[in-house]
């Protein structure tokens, strides 16, 4: 019969054996007791542990072993340090990721929250100088404290120092790379591009007169005052007449054509007279003449007379000369003209905008609030081109809902800017403040006590949140990365 079958291509099944006689695979692991092996140093324990047991389908692990299912993020950009739950190496690659399909975020812009002493400098830090080797610079729009001098002097860049009785100037209003080539542009290219301008110039404008105050409240802004701000800047740079090149003007500019407006100017703001509008605009005319003669004299009431190299590795605007009630006023300034001229870009120019100590911004009311927005939201470039990695640092997440009272607009936008970043580096925290990350983010327990535990024991180690996945990362630093980290100096100087 076999042979038989073998003639047709077929082999005759084997004959099975007697019961029980079927053979049984090799053990792979040797049995043990739960309790463990009964043996000198061996672990062996007289109880049992007790485990809990939990039933819950691949969906649901994710909520409750945040850091045990989550997938790898592919090794592309800056190598940060070592994810500690898997061992390997954590790579960081903002932009990269908002590309890949498999990395659920949509923009690369960055929060770091921490206590001072975390590490939240020394991740910043070693983030921008290990971008470089990737082809990015860095915009420093801001540096209160001088924490990136270091920095700078090490990379052969002089930082911008601006203050009463320096000689540096930064413009806000300046038209920045949109206001080049106007005579070029047909009709339509450049009501866009006016548009662009225009919006952000009254942007900024609407935040510098939002954070005056009159008693308890803020200077109030509405249409009225929008439309006169837009028709005044509209007739000083020349649009309204149809110029085919633009004049720069200065916010002193903006605020004398309002003190001393002109009969076009009240007529094409539909005020009957010129009383009625000096009695319209007076409280928007006293807010911009208390800034251009207060917080802003010397700063940013003048046209740009510093020199900023582009194509430097690192460029730091300083303003640790300013007194603290002037810095958040600055910091919006340098926001807007930080905007200004990144507007237009080459996809080969990409930067990380580091924007320190955001919260005195955000402490100036809801119109600071929503220009710090328009400027998060610079991320995605402007008409296709460019985008920038916005990298914003604050202690704890109260820092950007103190900018106004409970279930206030400001409280809700600012609420809302934490998901206008989708990467979030949590540094050590008390359990108060990680209970409120927990609230706003939706951590999880683990990821509350690894920020409240295990973050704490070592300056650098954080939870690390992209999009819904959580990494337990522990930055590992050069010691020349170390020493240019250190903002110890002070305090080991006085010892």
């Amino acid at each position: 019969m076999a042979r038989l079958l073998a003639d047709f291509g077929h082999d005759a099944p084997p004959l099975p054996g007697p019961p029980g006689t079927a053979s049984r695979e090799p053990r792979v692991f040797r049995p043990t007791s739960p309790r463990g092996p009964r043996a000198a140093g061996r672990g062996w324990a007289p109880a049992a542990a007790p485990v809990a047991t939990w039933r819950m389908t691949s969906d649901q692990a994710p909520a409750f072993w945040p850091f045990i299912p989550t997938p790898a993020l592919p090794p592309t950009g800056a190598q940060m340090g070592i994810d500690v739950t898997s061992g390997a190496a954590f790579h960081c690659d903002p932009l990269g990721w908002v590309l890949r399909p498999d990395v659920p975020i949509t923009n690369p812009n960055i929060m770091c929250f921490g206590k001072p002493g975390t590490g939240k400098s020394a991740t910043t830090k070693a983030f921008i100088l290990r971008m470089m080797d990737f082809g990015y610079r860095t915009l420093i729009l801001g540096d209160t404290k001088d924490e990136y001098e270091s920095v700078c002097a090490f990379l052969g860049v002089q930082p911008i120092a601006l203050g009463a009785g320096l000689g540096a100037r930064v413009n806000p209003l300046a038209l920045g790379p949109l206001g080049h080539g106007w005579e070029q542009l047909d009709a339509a290219a450049a009501q866009r591009r006016a548009q662009a301008v225009f919006g952000r110039w009254l942007t900024l404008v609407r935040a510098l007169v939002g954070s005056q105050q009159i008693g308890e409240h803020l200077v109030p802004f509405g249409p009225t005052e929008e439309a006169v701000l837009r028709t005044a800047l509209a007739d000083l740079v020349g649009y309204t007449t149809g110029a085919t090149h633009l004049v720069e003007t200065t916010l002193p500019g903006l605020w004398h054509a309002l003190d001393n407006p002109s009969t076009e100017l009240v007529a094409a703001t539909r005020h009957p007279s010129r009383g009625e509008f000096m009695d319209s605009t007076r409280l928007l005319r006293d807010a911009l003449g208390q800034l251009v003669n207060g917080a802003l004299a010397g700063l940013f009431d003048a046209h740009t007379n510093v020199h900023v190299d582009w194509l430097a590795p690192i460029q730091s605007l300083s303003l640790s000369r300013l007194p603290k009630e002037a810095v958040g006023i600055a910091l919006t300034c340098l926001g807007s003209w930080g905007a200004g001229q990144r507007e237009v870009l080459s996809r080969a120019d990409q930067r990380v905008v580091v924007r320190d100590e955001a919260w005195r911004q955000l402490r100036l009311g809801p119109e600071a609030v929503k220009a710090f927005d328009a400027d998060m939201r610079l991320s995605r470039g402007y008409a296709g081109q460019g985008g920038d990695i916005q990298y914003a640092v604050a202690h704890k997440p109260s820092d950007l809902l103190s900018a106004g009272d409970e279930g206030s607009v400001a409280q809700t936008i600012a609420r809302d800017m934490l998901h206008l970043a989708d990467i979030k580096i949590l540094h050590g925290q008390g359990p108060k403040v990680a209970a409120e990350l927990d609230q706003i983010l939706g951590l999880g327990p683990l990821a509350v006590d690894a920020i409240t535990g295990w973050a704490r024991q070592e300056p650098g180690r954080a939870v690390w949140q992209v999009g819904d996945r959580m990494y337990k990362v522990a930055t590992v630093l050069h010691p020349l990365e170390a020493a240019l980290a250190n903002t110890n100096r002070g305090i080991e100087s006085a010892g």
